[in-house]
């Protein structure tokens, strides 16, 4: 078992990313290579869930493109992940939101949760 935990460790990125939660609205900077080029595409859209544990955590993300869903697994340490950033933060109920699949115009909306900050 200490062998797979050295493993993982030596594939970490350690890169710091911002916590966010299922109904959050996230734009992921994704670096992306085409032949010899590399280029960074941003992806925004909704979290639909988090799942996994430790190195192994990853995230999905569904947007809509020309009036169809479009959804990507994230793994959250890979490295090709150069930044997220978050947008929105919704108010939802369930840890998986897969209720939105089903959803279409104004109804697929998630209202957004307030964030009160304190100060020491």
């Amino acid at each position: 078992m200490d062998l797979i935990k050295v493993a993982e460790q030596a594939f970490a990125t350690g890169k710091e990313h911002p916590e966010f939660f299922p109904g959050d609205t996230v734009t992921v900077a994704y670096r992306i290579k085409e032949g010899n080029k590399e280029r960074i595409q941003q992806y925004r859209g909704v979290v639909i869930r988090i799942n996994g544990d430790g190195e192994k955590k990853r995230f999905t993300v569904r947007k809509i493109s020309d009036n169809i869903g479009v959804e990507r697994i994230f793994p959250l340490e890979s490295p090709f992940i150069d930044s997220i950033t978050i947008n929105k933060h919704g108010r939802v109920r369930r840890a998986k939101i897969y209720y939105l699949r089903n959803l279409t115009g104004k109804k697929a909306r998630i209202p957004e949760r307030r964030i009160v900050k304190k100060e020491a």
